[in-house]
């Protein structure tokens, strides 16, 4: 028996390192060359053929249809009294949405020293750039005119003439440049000291791409105190920029005197559903990158699911709340055109839409995620992922054209029909996921000084028979 507790105390600690990252340390220079070799190893056929098709789907339904669409006019697309606003705006809100999770993930859960975040705020943060390239092309889709696009910027001019502060058009410009600008600096910031590493272990142009995005950089303690006060600084300055985007794209429509846009609680409802895309999102992404490049499967493990899922039940539960608050105060306090708005969307042609987004952004998450084995698996998540952001696209869907074809004036009623904005959809689509294909071969996907920096912080000690977990606080 006294030979039994150090043995089973043994096994404890293995098993503990087989799940938990943080737990499961490596030699410094066998992670740097893991993560080189993922990102360096030599592209197999499925990954030329995933490459060429995405390419030809960007080409092709993005910008030549484009073309089209400058070259033809905007009647090529299905807007037209009533439905101004169709296809083009509920990409832009919803990609705005997906890229609510790289900050979410990075800074809010760096702020509240989350560990489990470490292996993959790379992943996020390149999530948020990326969705706001594709929120930025919808709305330059929208304009119709395209090369007149700097209408848009608050600039003085000598005919002292200003561009139209009233117009949501405007907001958004300033929305998703303000949030591009900063979430990229975010980006570049922790994945300084990783092209250094890269810049140190690679040749020929790579040498010289990654000697230039490394700044100098050579790890002395002067550096790494200034690099993680700034990236103190950012992850608290970017935390409100944030939560700021999303609601001033929700006062596109609550400024609106539309019946069923006009609610002061769209602002909190937009960020819970930006969220809830987002989490979705980052779900499908990791367990991709898990699955395709190599010596992930030690850097993604099940308890990363395991906490995503988390989060994406309790978003789901703070959406449904949100959604039905709203949808129960104008159902019962709006006027009869909010009514009749609200049946449409139950009722109308499109009402399998409004039943299929209750059934994959509530019934599924809730049915599935309580689940800790279910929510561990990433296969499984990733397909509530991808069914969470099935239903949120249907919900812009039906907050945007949907909702717009309902007015005071019956006689101009009229059920949107979507035209070139659809094949263009998909554009943005393949574009955002062809820009990771390409970054996992330009950037470490991985902040391996971030993972090691939380190994150094864990260690097991003993308190009497008991062995725990202790985390250092690192300055």
């Amino acid at each position: 028996m006294a030979d039994k507790k150090p043995h089973d105390e043994h096994s404890h600690e293995e098993e503990m390192r087989k799940k938990h990252l943080m737990l499961d340390p490596l030699p410094r220079g066998k992670m740097n060359e893991m993560v080189m070799e993922a990102m360096l190893e030599k592209p197999t056929w499925k990954f030329w053929v995933v490459f060429l098709v995405l390419s030809f789907i960007v080409a092709y339904c993005l910008f030549y249809k484009w073309y089209v669409l400058i070259t033809k006019g905007q009647g090529e697309a299905g807007v037209m009294r009533p439905d101004y606003w169709g296809i083009f705006l509920v990409n832009t809100v919803f990609w705005i949405g997906i890229s609510h999770a790289g900050t979410f993930i990075s800074a809010i859960l760096r702020v509240f020293k989350a560990e489990f975040r470490r292996p993959f705020t790379r992943i996020a943060e390149l999530m948020t750039t990326f969705g706001l390239v594709q929120a930025g092309f919808s709305v330059l889709m929208h304009m119709g005119r395209t090369w007149l696009f700097y209408w848009l910027i608050p600039y003085p001019n000598q005919r002292m003439l200003w561009p139209n502060l009233h117009s949501p058009l405007t907001w958004d410009l300033l929305a998703i440049t303000t949030y591009l600008l900063s979430s990229t600096m975010y980006l570049f910031l922790p994945l300084i000291p990783d092209v250094a590493m890269a810049r140190d272990r690679s040749t020929g142009w790579r040498k010289k791409f990654y000697r230039v995005l490394a700044l100098g950089f050579r790890g002395t303690e002067g550096e790494w105190r200034h690099l993680h006060n700034a990236m103190n600084i950012f992850a608290f300055a970017i935390i409100p920029v944030m939560f700021s985007v999303h609601t001033i794209v929700s006062w596109d429509f609550a400024a609106a005197t539309r019946p069923g846009w006009s609610s002061t609680i769209y602002g909190p409802y937009f960020i819970v559903g930006a969220l809830h895309s987002g989490m979705g999102a980052a779900a499908v992404v990791l367990a991709v990158v898990q699955g395709t490049m190599k010596n992930m499967k030690y850097f993604v493990r099940g308890e990363h699911f395991d906490a995503i899922g988390k989060l994406m039940l309790i978003i789901s539960m703070s959406w449904a709340y949100f959604y039905f608050n709203d949808y129960i105060v104008q159902w019962y306090g709006g006027d009869k055109w909010t009514r009749i708005m609200l049946h449409f969307h139950e009722a109308g042609p499109l009402g399998w839409m409004w039943f299929t987004m209750l059934i994959v952004n509530i019934a599924i998450p809730w049915a599935v995620l309580w689940n800790a084995k279910w929510r561990s698996n990433p296969w499984i998540i990733s397909v509530v992922g991808i069914g969470i952001n099935v239903g949120m696209w249907f919900e812009r869907y039906l907050i945007v054209p949907v909702s717009v074809a309902i007015n005071r004036m019956p006689f101009t009623w009229r059920l949107y029909q979507p035209g070139i904005e659809v094949p263009m959809g998909i554009g943005t689509l393949a574009l955002f996921i062809l820009l990771y294909m390409m970054a996992s071969k330009l950037i470490p996907f991985i902040p391996v000084w971030e993972v090691q920096e939380g190994q150094l912080a864990h260690e097991f000690k003993k308190f009497g028979r008991e062995t725990v977990v202790s985390v250092s606080e690192l300055e």
